[in-house]
C-alpha cells in the first residue's frame, strides 16, 4: 500500500497534521516550517508524478488508470480504497499542491489561533487530494465530505464580514448538493454489475460491465450532475459561493474557488458523463441552458460589484460556467478546453484572492471607491493584479486565452443552431470580463490616491512574492506552453468519448 505514490497525497497532509499537533501554539516558526516543508514535498510529488506519467505514456502504456492500487476497507458493502490517476486527475493534484503551497505563504502572518488554522487547511487539503486519486465512487465521495467539512469553521472563525452567516450557507447548500449527490451514486451502485453479478463501487468497472437502463440513466445524471454542479457554482445553485468567498480568509478563498470548486467540474466529467453517457447525450440540452445562464449572470454580476472579493467571486461564477458548459458539449476539443480552464481559473483566482488579500491587509477596506494610485505605492503588488485581470480577460500569452479559445472553438464545431446559439451567448461573456476587470484596474492601481494614509503603505513582503510568483509563473507556463497538457490529457478522453458514442455502455 505504501509503496504506491498516490497514497502519500494522503499520507503527507494527515503527517502535516500530526506535525502541527505536536507544534505549541505560540511557536509560529515550528507552525510555520512543518505546513512549508509539507507543501513543498506536495508539490515535488506532484511534479514527479506529471513527469513519470509522461514518461510511461511515451513508452506505450495505455492502460485506462496508471499507479492503479485496490485495497479492501469494508467487505460486505464491497468498498475498496481504488486509487489510480490518468491525465486529467494527474493536472489536478499538480493544481492543488501547487494552490496548497501558495497558500501557505499567503496566510504567513494569520491570526488568530494559527495552528489550529493550519489543521483545518491541512485536512482540507486531504480531502482535495483523496478525492482526485479516488476511482471508488464511495472512497470519493468520502473525500469530497472531507473537503467541504473544514470550510464552515475556517470561514466561520478566521473570516470577514458576516462569515457566520456565509459559513452557513455555503455549508447547508453543499450538503444539500452532497444529498443529491448521494442519491446519484447510490443508485449507480444498485445497478453497478449485469444481473447476478456482484456490485461495484469501481468507476472502471462499473464503465465497462454495468448496463443502466435510459430511464433510469435519466434520474441518475440529474441527482449527480446537479450535487456536483451546486459545488460548481451551476445557476441557480451558485448563491452560496459569492458570499462564502467574500468572508473566507485569504487561503481559504485560494483553496476554495481554485481547487474545490473543480471538485464539482472534475466529477461532472468522472461520474455523469463517464458512467451515465445515454443520459449525458439526452439531457446536456437543459444543462448547457443553465451553465450558459452562470457565463452571462456572472460576469454581469461582477460588473456592478465594488467589493474587491464579490468581484473575484462572480467572476467565478461566470468561468466555472465555462468548464461545465465545456464539458456539456461531449466533444474532445470543448472537453480539452475545460480541462484548461479548470487549471487556468484555479492559478488565477487564486492569484486574485491571494493579491486581495494582501491589499485588504494594508488598505482595511475592499471597496474599489476607497482605492485609487496603488500603483505607485505598491507596484510589485498593482503589476501582479494586473496580470491576473489579463489572465481572466483572455490575454494572449497568458492561460486564460488558450482555455477559453479551445472551449468556444471545441463547443463551436460540428454543433446543432441550438448550441451555436448559446456558443455566441457565452462568447459575450469575453467583452462583459474586460469590462470589470479594466474598471477594477482603473479604479484600484491608476488615477489619484484617494486616501493619504495610504502613502505610507510597504509592497509585498518575500513570502508574498514568492507566493505570487509561483502562480503567475504557471499561468504564464500554459499560456505559452499548452501543448504539454494536451500530451497528458489526450488518452484520458478515448474511454469517455467511446462511452458517449455507445462503444461502452
Amino acid at each position: 500500500m505504501f509503496g504506491n505514490i498516490l497514497i502519500w497525497f494522503v499520507i503527507i497532509p494527515v503527517l502535516m497534521m500530526a506535525g502541527l499537533g505536536l507544534c505549541r501554539n505560540s511557536s509560529m516558526n515550528a507552525i510555520r516550517a512543518v505546513m512549508v516543508v509539507g507543501s513543498a514535498i506536495l508539490m515535488a510529488l506532484a511534479i514527479w508524478l506529471c513527469v513519470d506519467y509522461l514518461r510511461l505514456r511515451e513508452m506505450g502504456v495505455n492502460d485506462e488508470m496508471l499507479f492503479t492500487g485496490s485495497w479492501m476497507w469494508y467487505a460486505p458493502l464491497n468498498i475498496h480504497l481504488a486509487v489510480g490517476v490518468d491525465g486529467i486527475s494527474v493536472l489536478m493534484l499538480l493544481l492543488s499542491a501547487v494552490i496548497v503551497f501558495a497558500g501557505t505563504f499567503a496566510s504567513w502572518k494569520i491570526n488568530p489561533l494559527p495552528k489550529n488554522f493550519f489543521l483545518w487547511f491541512a485536512l482540507l487539503s486531504t480531502g482535495v487530494f483523496g478525492f482526485f486519486i479516488s476511482i471508488d465512487i464511495f472512497t470519493m465521495f468520502m473525500f469530497y465530505e472531507v473537503a467541504l467539512i473544514p470550510m464552515y469553521l475556517l470561514i466561520g472563525v478566521w473570516g470577514t464580514g458576516r462569515k457566520e452567516y456565509s459559513a452557513m450557507k455555503l455549508t447547508l447548500m453543499l450538503m444539500g448538493g452532497s444529498a443529491f449527490l448521494m442519491l446519484g451514486l447510490l443508485g449507480i451502485f444498485w445497478h453497478s454489475a449485469p444481473e447476478g453479478g456482484q456490485l461495484t463501487w469501481n468507476i472502471l468497472e462499473i464503465s465497462h460491465n454495468a448496463s443502466i437502463a435510459p430511464e433510469w440513466q435519466n434520474m441518475l445524471f440529474c441527482f449527480t450532475f446537479v450535487g456536483f454542479g451546486v459545488l460548481g457554482a451551476m445557476f441557480p445553485f451558485h448563491t452560496w459561493s459569492p458570499d462564502g468567498h467574500a468572508c473566507a480568509p485569504t487561503a481559504v478563498s485560494m483553496l476554495h474557488a481554485g481547487v474545490l470548486m473543480k471538485l464539482g467540474g472534475y466529477g461532472c466529467f468522472r461520474i455523469a458523463i463517464f458512467l451515465l453517457p445515454q443520459a449525458a447525450n439526452e439531457l446536456a440540452w437543459i444543462f448547457i441552458i443553465l451553465t450558459g445562464i452562470s457565463i452571462v449572470y456572472g460576469a454581469f454580476s461582477a460588473c456592478v460589484q465594488t467589493d474587491l472579493k464579490y468581484i473575484n467571486a462572480y467572476s467565478s461564477v461566470s468561468h466555472c460556467g465555462m468548464v461545465l458548459f465545456a464539458i456539456l458539449m461531449l466533444n474532445t476539443t470543448a472537453m480539452t478546453g475545460a480541462i484548461l480552464q479548470m487549471l487556468s481559473h484555479g492559478l488565477m483566482t487564486a492569484l486574485f484572492f491571494a493579491l486581495i488579500g494582501m491589499i485588504y491587509g494594508r488598505t482595511h477596506t475592499r471597496d474599489i471607491r476607497q482605492m485609487g494610485g496603488l500603483m505607485q505605492i505598491m507596484p510589485y503588488l498593482g503589476v501582479c493584479y494586473m496580470i491576473a485581470g489579463f489572465a481572466s480577460l483572455g490575454l494572449p500569452g497568458l492561460s486564460g486565452f488558450v482555455a477559453e479559445m479551445t472551449i468556444f472553438f471545441g463547443s463551436f464545431q460540428d454543433a446543432d443552431l441550438f448550441h451555436r446559439c448559446f456558443v455566441i451567448a457565452a462568447t459575450c461573456s469575453i467583452v462583459i470580463t474586460a469590462v470589470y476587470i479594466l474598471r477594477v484596474v482603473g479604479k484600484l492601481l491608476l488615477g489619484p490616491v484617494q486616501d493619504d494614509h495610504h502613502r505610507s503603505l510597504t509592497d509585498a513582503t518575500w513570502f508574498e512574492r514568492l507566493s505570487t510568483v509561483t502562480l503567475i509563473v504557471c499561468i504564464a507556463g500554459i499560456g505559452c506552453f499548452p501543448n504539454w497538457i494536451n500530451e497528458t490529457i489526450q488518452h484520458s478522453f478515448a474511454p469517455i468519448i467511446a462511452a458517449i458514442q455507445g462503444g461502452v455502455l
